[in-house]
């Protein structure tokens, strides 16, 4: 078993920052990539950034310039850093990860999803 545990999140006033955090923990071989979706009400699940374990990153051009992920492979964690938010960031974020178990089964896990709320 695999899990995924998120901190972070909040209400911020717009122009603000928040600091999401995940940890995975369990039966790992190894993490291939690691990642921040989100969801607004009404809307799809979207990307908001990806960092692969060899360090390449992806940014939803949304977030551009305003957002930073970063990861630690020895930790099993990965962090989003949201600077400049705007009320359409309003979302529930969910961390995501690829992930080789010890049965060296590969599946794709999602956190329980933590809310973010910008008001203007």
């Amino acid at each position: 078993q695999v899990q995924l545990v998120e901190s972070g999140g909040g209400l911020v006033q717009a122009g603000g920052s928040l600091r999401l955090s995940c940890a995975a923990s369990g039966s790992i071989f190894s993490i291939n990539s690691m990642g921040w979706y989100r969801q607004a009400p009404g809307k799809q699940r979207e990307l908001v950034a990806g960092i692969t374990s060899g360090g390449t990153i992806n940014y939803a051009d949304s977030v551009k310039g305003r957002f930073s992920i970063s990861g630690d492979n020895a930790k099993n964690t990965v962090s989003l850093q949201m600077n400049s938010l705007k009320p359409e960031d309003t979302a529930v974020y969910y961390c995501n990860a690829h992930i080789t178990t010890l049965l060296r089964d590969r599946y794709t896990y999602w956190g329980q999803g933590t809310q973010v709320t910008v008001s203007s």
